[in-house]
């Protein structure tokens, strides 16, 4: 608990005694009014004071006017009790709302708890403890169990344990070792490790996540919008029908002047927009905090909002269905075993650091002889050129590489592989010696994620890749998507995101999932650009509306879920708040509800409103 909200308390308690003692004391003489009076200042003193100050830069009709013309209003006819009793409610509300923005903030600041306030800075040998802007890339720092990983780096001595909670919203720990990236936000748990710098701390993981976060609110949802439109226009209106409600029946029928100005003080207080105005935007904030436990950054409510009516999501392959990272997954020799196949082709990549030479590799396992590796040609576009030691002391030239390398060497592929990926052709000399085939792997989340969007009611899955269209094919068949476009450039991807933003129903929305790298232009064009992998991706974190901080595909359907969970609290609150003081209003206008009714109508409400919108933050994943 704050001590605003602690001072608040205390205030209200002393309000509720000098009100038991007015009451107690069943007096209406002047020296009566002094509890009440009492009473009332403890409860809402500061409440005039905002309305004043409100005034004075032009905001008149907000909350605090009403409160304070409805209440003094109540005082001048002698109605005490129900104008105490309307402060102090009405301040009680105020004190459930600010408990529930605390608790929705809290959500979300927990994320501004991973800035770092200082590095270890290594140098000579010598440590010293600096602001993390004072460091520079190539630095080292040192970083102990229980600290702040404060700047994106590679580990160059040690190994520890990273608690990555803050930043994906997995519990698990993250194992780092010597040669591995490390981000910034993370938190060392137990051995201490050395880092050598990769990023300044403004293009940091942490800098940019907290930037986010810090930007977020002030894109609003259309229902956020439309309340704030709402109360502008709702609130003078309320307060025009309040002051005629005063004056227009006693001058027309000669009635009671006091009964009608307590109709319109209790009109005025039944009037106050507090459960709209506070419950939408908390509903909202609860919502973006849900998601942010789970790992999930969104840049505002308007796309919170606009991931609750998903239609169609368009993924991009590499590196968002599949890892990215590239392995043997068949090996089809015409001359000699797989073995001896796979032997050569490492020998051959052996000076190659490519993503497919590395797949090679990683599949043969074992140590090259090295001697058996002559003279290495780098032929662009085609492969390699390399002279290899056989196993009867024989040197020979061995090409590795694509179609267009074998064409040039006039070899004759005898049996040419199925198209399940990039395939890697080898030849002694002319002599075809056979194939290699190395595919991208499918993340393994991504069934569940499929699965999930479908349950969702997302009707249209697409994926787009750059890769040949037969490639793309074979992996969308393995993981459930029907519409596949391939050879695509990343001006055709936006091309083809136009098409599809052509065809889906009106009201609905598209998302284009990417890796945030190189799909910028096509995260920015559609309706929501939701980026992959987060960490360590600053493209990521700007060119996308909603970022997954890890790599889990079936996050996506955690976001729908939590937007469409989010969007009903926001549609009940709407309904019963509007609902229910339409019907108190009239019932305070035609006589038939006192300002204990009006209490309830607007602090009442508030109430159930606030902690109705508390749920958003409730999210847990199946």
């Amino acid at each position: 608990m704050t001590k605003k909200q602690k001072k608040m308390i205390a205030r209200l308690g002393i309000s509720a005694v000098f009100f038991m003692l007015a009451i107690w004391m069943e007096d209406r003489s002047l020296f009566a009014w002094i509890p009440f009076i009492a009473a009332y200042l403890f409860a809402g003193y500061d409440i005039p004071l905002k309305a004043c100050r409100n005034i004075s830069k032009g905001q008149v009709f907000d909350e605090n006017f009403l409160m304070t013309v409805a209440t003094l209003g109540a005082v001048v006819i002698g109605s005490l009790e129900e104008a105490v009793a309307v402060m102090l409610f009405y301040q009680i509300g105020e004190l459930f709302s600010d408990y529930a923005v605390n608790r929705s903030r809290k959500s979300i600041t927990e994320l501004m708890d991973i800035n770092p306030e200082y590095a270890n800075l290594v140098k000579d040998g010598e440590e010293t403890q600096v602001d993390p802007y004072e460091v520079q890339i190539g630095d080292t720092i040192r970083i102990r169990p229980g600290e702040k990983v404060p700047l994106d780096g590679v580990v160059i001595k040690g190994n520890s344990s990273l608690d990555t909670k803050a930043l994906t919203g997995e519990s698990m720990p993250v194992e780092v070792s010597e040669g591995e990236a490390v981000v910034s936000g993370s938190i060392n748990m137990n051995g201490v490790i050395e880092v050598r710098t990769t990023k300044l701390f403004d293009d940091s993981t942490v800098a940019k996540i907290l930037e986010l976060v810090e930007n977020a609110s002030s894109r609003k949802a259309r229902a956020e919008a439309f309340i704030t439109r709402f109360a502008r226009v709702y609130t003078p209106i309320v307060v025009g029908l309040a002051v005629l409600l005063a004056i227009v029946p006693p001058i027309l029928t000669g009635g009671n002047w006091s009964q009608w100005v307590y109709r319109a003080c209790s009109f005025l207080v039944v009037s106050c927009p507090c459960a709209l105005v506070i419950s939408v935007p908390l509903s909202f904030f609860g919502g973006l905090g849900a998601a942010s436990k789970n790992g999930i950054l969104m840049k505002g409510s308007n796309y919170l909002e606009a991931m609750g009516s998903l239609d169609t999501v368009v993924f991009d392959k590499t590196g968002t269905l599949t890892t990215g990272k590239f392995q043997v997954t068949e090996i089809a020799p015409v001359h000699g075993s797989r073995e001896d196949l796979l032997e050569l082709a490492a020998l051959g990549e052996y000076n190659s650091n490519h993503p497919i030479a590395l797949s090679v590799k990683e599949a043969y396992g074992k140590a090259v002889d090295t001697a058996r590796i002559g003279q290495v040609e780098e032929l662009s576009g085609q492969g390699i050129h390399v002279q290899v030691q056989m196993e009867g002391g024989a040197w020979k030239d061995l090409y590795i590489g694509n179609q267009k390398l074998m064409d040039a060497q006039a070899v004759v592929i005898d049996t040419p592989a199925a198209i399940l990926g990039t395939t890697l052709y080898l030849a002694e000399e002319h002599t075809y010696l056979g194939a290699i085939i190395i595919s991208d792997t499918v993340r393994q989340d991504v069934p569940k994620a499929l699965e999930g969007l479908k349950a969702q009611g997302v009707r249209n899955l697409v994926m787009l890749t750059g890769d040949k269209e037969e490639v793309g094919r074979k992996v969308a068949e393995k993981i459930g998507i029907t519409q596949v476009f391939g050879n695509l450039l990343p001006g055709d991807k936006v091309h083809k995101v136009e098409e599809l933003l052509a065809k889906k129903p009106a009201g609905k929305t598209l998302a284009f999932v990417g890796d945030g790298i190189n799909d910028a232009p096509v995260l920015a064009r559609a309706d929501v650009g939701i980026a992959m992998g987060g960490i360590g991706s600053d493209a990521a974190v700007e060119a996308a509306d909603v970022v997954i901080m890890d790599d889990e595909p079936s996050k996506i359907v955690d976001a729908i879920q939590i937007a469409r969970k989010t969007m009903g609290i926001v549609q009940q609150n709407i309904v019963f708040a509007i609902g229910v003081k339409v019907l108190v209003l009239v019932l305070v206008a035609l006589g038939y509800a006192s300002m204990w009714a009006a209490v309830f109508g607007d602090v009442g409400v508030s109430v159930l409103a606030i902690l109705n919108a508390i749920r958003a933050l409730s999210y847990k994943r199946n």
